[in-house]
């Protein structure tokens, strides 16, 4: 795979508003910052948000949108509560550029014939900063099963397309046996990383073989969390290359088969989350990355979010309180279920700004709204510690 000319980097997604997109009913105007954490219990509907951002990137990369809704269970299940109850997904996204705002709108209607989805009243525009007053809509004339946005010449259509394309979503859950990392993969696959992983031994070599400090920093990085690691063993066969490492204990090389969960997605975060930012998308979204790993890799994660963001905008999805609170309030979005519908909503520093005065966590606060404390519904006078976190609320 050839290089990339880098993206402009202040590109970004600001806000969108999504009606109707699986259990994302009603989600008006919600801001989006550089570095985003989702958090919320099971089934809250976090990884609804990304997957919303992957059909975007399906429906804009080639024209997939159709094969998206296909291995996502078929069109009626992309609509809330089926399409009988919510006939028409309706979204818009604000998008930020260095000189200024480019909005994007559309509409998907079902199909029961196929259970399928139509793209309906697509529209764009452009805003340049500094005009108190948004431009007029461009309005896509096209109806279909595609989006006839990737059509148009017009450079702010582009715009959009350029960066809600890329939007890629990273998991390295899989680990089984059949799991793509455990294969031999073609040398020359080694400019990106997969979104799970699968090529993490041919990235690895390329660094290795054309960027030895940054290869070198990753190992560093792997040993401050895996003290028994030495370094990776690769080595081409055939145009081919295996995953494998060598410990400290002894010279036995170690196959991907060999090793724990917890260390194979940490060896993806970390290889990933030190690529370059020109083998990198505008837009990362990560879904749990914290499954398996130690808490000290945790936080040492934490910190590379945080770098990277100064690049690229990162979506993290998480239950786990030791990585909420690595993060600032402003960074974190709520999902709660609500009868079916998720809200998604901001945290205002103002309205929590006296409980963490008092010394609590951003866990504390997500903890507290867990057991249905006031904290989290609106009231911001601390109250005993022991009572609003994990235990019985005070009367």
């Amino acid at each position: 795979m050839t290089a990339m000319t880098p993206p402009n980097r202040t590109n970004r997604i600001r806000s969108v508003s999504i009606e109707g997109f699986r259990s994302l009913k009603n989600i008006q105007n919600l801001e989006l910052p550089q570095l985003t954490v989702l958090i919320g219990a099971n089934g809250a509907g976090k990884s609804t948000l990304i997957r919303f951002f992957e059909m975007l990137s399906w429906m804009l990369k080639s024209k997939n949108l159709q094969e998206f809704v296909l291995r996502h269970g078929g069109g009626d299940d992309q609509f809330f509560m089926g399409a009988r109850k919510t006939p028409r997904i309706h979204a818009e996204l604000c998008l930020d550029t260095e000189k200024g705002q480019n909005d994007y709108r559309f509409d998907l209607n079902h199909l029961s014939a196929g259970d399928t989805v139509m793209v309906m009243n697509e529209a764009y525009r452009y805003s340049a900063n500094g005009i108190p007053t948004k431009a007029d809509w461009t309005q896509i004339d096209a109806v279909g099963k595609e989006s006839s946005l990737l059509e148009q010449k017009n450079k702010t259509a582009q715009t959009i397309v350029a960066l809600l394309r890329q939007c890629s979503t990273y998991q390295f859950h899989d680990t089984s046996i059949n799991a793509a990392i455990h294969n031999r993969w073609d040398v020359t696959e080694s400019f990106r990383l997969r979104s799970d992983g699968g090529n993490l031994a041919a990235v690895l070599l390329d660094l290795r073989n054309t960027d030895g400090k940054r290869y070198e920093l990753i190992v560093r990085q792997i040993c401050r969390v895996l003290p028994t690691f030495k370094d990776f063993v690769l080595e081409e066969e055939a145009g081919k290359v295996l995953l494998r490492w060598v410990g400290r204990q002894s010279d036995k090389v170690f196959g991907s088969h060999l090793t724990s969960d917890g260390s194979l997605r940490l060896f993806c975060l970390l290889t990933l989350l030190n690529l370059p930012p020109k083998r990198l998308p505008d837009v990362m979204f990560f879904d749990e990355p914290e499954l398996g790993l130690h808490p000290h890799a945790i936080t040492l994660v934490a910190e590379m979010f945080k770098r990277l963001s100064m690049k690229q905008q990162i979506f993290i999805a998480t239950q786990s309180p030791y990585l909420v609170d690595c993060f600032e309030l402003e960074n974190i979005i709520v999902a709660n279920a609500n009868d079916g519908e998720t809200v998604l909503r901001n945290l205002p520093r103002a309205h929590y700004q006296r409980w963490l005065d008092e010394d609590y966590q951003l866990s504390d606060i997500w903890l507290q709204q867990a057991t249905g404390g006031v904290a989290w519904l609106g009231d911001n006078q601390p109250v005993n510690r022991d009572s609003a976190v994990g235990g019985e609320q005070a009367k």
